[in-house]
């Protein structure tokens, strides 16, 4: 792991970017985050300053800091933000994904293990909880009582020390800023309940609590490792993005070539490009003519035909012929790193119900103590009760007070719709999604690969004889053009010609020699097509639904129109008539050409439609929706929709899309059906209402257990069959849900 922004001597200014002439930037990784509310600390502390405004995502523990050039003449401001953040008692690093990952991968590798020790530890201490609890006291007493005291505390002890960790790091380095957490008060019960226990033990007194303390640690880690394997997913998108960049280039250098790392390339280099190979950068062909396979960027099927002065686009690929290209962009300027930008910048949103945590955590822990201290004094001052009684009501309200069913509102009601969704072919990513998915008004698709099946369907197969057939099986054999292998496909009980040799002619299409002359299938105006007038009505049948053509031309004969269409998804219609109903916006933003896209909006009736349009104007149609209030729903599978996908209120990706879109989407769907989409938002409502009765189940228990363990009618021991049944009622009420959800 990367330990650089440990170092005393680290300049934090060196990392401070530009992203306009005025402004300055700061991207930090932020260490000893336990809860949403340590976020909205060290959001509040930065933003008091002059000038600043942060924001940091608690799932990725990424914090953006923005600032007025103006306002740092010295260059100063970049040390005294991370001075503020210490001082909080957080630990602040250069952004690096590499480390940032690998920390994750070994914090939640640790809580699982945590998790795994207290789970045992409560099946053991049960054993023996249970036969002491339900023996009468004259039954079980004396020697063997006190053999099976010591017995748990074997088995609590080292539980409580080691399972405790996440919980007591986290209170202690709160504790050390002068705070306090929803952590700190965890942390005094569960010390308390084993300190009060050991010391009942060693006095040989009748009742112990080991079994409050392991469970408490027990039920908080379940919901401490879901959240954390929710924070180790979320930067596997820009990782992935990231990943595009590794390896080496080709570069001419002084009428040389040799091989250089993608990162190091920089403007006005000159790149070698491969036929088969990707494109290292963003650059403009200064020599050679291909076919690029740009589906990556614009999601369209289709191959481009490029020449001396087109651009290129790094994480693309060269299908056909070697080229000779000039670097326009590095690789941080690139439109690759643009996007896993957008990507970080949109992660920063948070939900409303985490925001509400936020709130409820910060008065929180200070009321629970002073509650449990009023009742510790209370009961010693006025009620006359030893200090080891008065201390076991105390903590019987630390206990109660647990948050532990609050904790589970959330989380309990994502696992049981996550296994709800899981059934129906769709898998929920985002802890986030559920209730954002519920509240959309809009719905943005992408094109290809989401509406349509990404690839190209010949119409009109049925209307060449099989002589016909088998010359164009023999030639599209031959390449792996889209439109080649849509017609290999339709002809799967045709047989080769293996004596006919094909030969590719880049950007016009396929020829073959025969005795009576040439055979070629391709454009229309190299194949002498274009001044063809059809006649043949059936063949006219087709031209409206016709995205896509080919034309073959043989001697003696006229030549011959082929119309190809992208698939569209069986039950398309059915989930924009589903949509329609509930009266959501429908909009389609493509990279595909504009008459394609509007004749596919105008087939399902989606009112608006707009193609030709890349990545970042996506991302920038969304964010303009959005900031007119307006809750988005993006549903697409390419890198062309990745920061379409993170900016969006929730986002929706195929399971067949590029694995950097499901990375980026909030859920993903299998199969080639959209049924999912419609059980997704479906199930997404239901959970949403179940959460909100959670939380208020949650609080039920609070304003009734609360009193009563004030009052001291409760040990310890009831106080936590309380907490859990609290926690018990949270979980049963979301099992509700299977049976809340109807098919659609």
């Amino acid at each position: 792991m990367n330990d650089l922004g440990t170092r005393p001597g680290t300049d934090f200014s060196c990392y401070v970017k530009s992203p306009s002439p005025t402004s300055s930037e700061l991207g930090l990784l932020i260490e000893g985050m336990s809860c949403a509310a340590c976020a909205l600390k060290i959001e509040r502390a930065l933003n008091e300053k002059n000038g600043v405004k942060a924001r940091i995502s608690y799932a990725t523990q990424r914090l953006s800091i923005n600032w007025d050039k103006k306002d740092d003449l010295a260059n100063e401001m970049a040390p005294q933000l991370v001075a503020i953040i210490r001082s909080l008692g957080f630990e602040a690093k250069p952004f690096d994904l590499e480390s940032q990952t690998d920390q994750k991968k070994h914090d939640e590798t640790f809580i699982l293990r945590a998790l795994s020790v207290a789970g045992f530890a409560t099946v053991a201490i049960m054993l023996f909880s249970d036969a002491l609890w339900f023996t009468p006291l004259d039954a079980l007493s004396g020697a063997t009582r006190d053999l099976m005291h010591w017995s748990m505390a074997l088995i609590a002890l080292p539980t409580t020390i080691y399972s405790g960790q996440p919980f007591y790091k986290s209170a202690l380095s709160a504790l050390k800023s002068g705070q306090i957490n929803m952590d700190f008060p965890i942390s005094v019960a569960i010390l308390l309940s084993a300190l009060v226990s050991l010391i009942a033990t060693i006095t040989h007194e009748p009742y112990v609590y080991y079994d409050a303390s392991v469970m408490l640690i027990f039920f908080l880690l379940i919901g401490r490792y879901l959240d954390q394997k929710a924070r180790l997913e979320a930067g596997i998108a820009a990782r992935g993005l990231l990943a595009m960049m590794e390896g080496t280039a080709t570069i001419v250098d002084h009428h040389q070539t040799k091989s250089m790392k993608i990162r190091d390339l920089n403007e006005g280099m000159t790149l070698l490009i491969a036929a088969g190979e990707k494109i290292a950068a963003d650059s403009l062909v200064l020599s050679g003519t291909s076919e690029i396979d740009d589906s990556l960027i614009t999601g369209e099927s289709l191959p481009r035909l490029v020449k001396q002065g087109d651009h290129l686009h790094a994480g693309t690929i060269n299908l056909s012929a070697p080229l000779k290209a000039i670097v326009t962009k590095a690789a941080d300027d690139s439109l690759l790193s643009e996007v896993v930008r957008l990507m970080e910048k949109a992660e920063q949103g948070q939900s409303k119900i985490v925001r509400l945590a936020d709130k409820v955590a910060q008065i929180y822990a200070p009321w629970v103590h002073i509650i449990a201290l009023l009742t510790f004094l209370g009961w010693l001052i006025i009620g006359q009760d030893p200090w080891q009684s008065a201390l076991m009501k105390a903590l019987a309200v630390l206990i109660i007070t647990c948050p532990c069913a609050l904790g589970l509102a959330v989380p309990v009601t994502h696992v049981i719709a996550s296994a709800a969704l899981f059934k129906r072919s769709i898998i929920l990513k985002s802890n986030k999604g559920l209730e954002a998915l519920s509240q959309i008004d809009t719905v943005i698709f992408d094109k290809t690969g989401t509406l349509t099946l990404g690839r190209p369907n010949w119409l009109n197969s049925s209307q060449f004889d099989q002589k016909t057939r088998q010359i164009l099986k023999s030639m599209t054999a031959q390449s792996r053009h889209p439109l080649s292998l849509a017609i290999n496909e339709a002809l799967t009980d045709t047989r080769l010609d293996n004596g006919l040799k094909v030969h590719e002619i880049i950007g016009c299409g396929l020829e073959a020699q025969t005795d009576d002359g040439p055979l070629r299938l391709g454009k229309a105006s190299w194949v002498g097509g274009a001044d063809i007038h059809e006649t043949d009505q059936n063949l006219l049948d087709y031209a409206p639904k016709s995205q896509s053509q080919l034309w073959l031309s043989s001697p003696n004969h006229p030549p011959l129109k082929l119309c190809f269409e992208d698939t569209i998804r069986p039950d398309a219609h059915k989930l924009i008539a589903f949509l329609t109903e509930r009266g959501l916006n429908l909009i389609i933003l493509s990279g595909d050409k504009k008459e394609v896209v509007t004749a596919l909006a105008q087939n399902l009736g989606i009112a608006k439609a707009y193609g030709e349009i890349d990545p970042l104007g996506k991302q920038a149609f969304i964010k303009d929706l959005m900031d007119k209030g307006h809750k988005v729903l993006m549903i697409g599978d390419g890198l062309n929709d990745a920061a379409a996908l993170k900016e969006a209120t929730v986002s929706i990706s195929a399971s067949s899309g590029l694995d950097i879109a499901q990375n980026a989407a909030d859920f993903i769907f299998k199969g080639q059906s959209l049924k999912p989409i419609r059980d997704a938002v479906v199930i997404a409502k239901s959970a949403m209402m179940i959460v909100r009765q959670n939380l208020w189940i949650a609080l039920g228990y609070n304003l009734i257990a609360i009193p009563l363990a004030i009052s001291g009618q409760m040990t310890p021991m009831i106080a936590a069959i309380f907490m859990s049944a609290s926690s018990l009622m949270v979980v049963f009420n979301a099992f509700r849900l299977k049976g809340n959800i109807k098919p659609t």
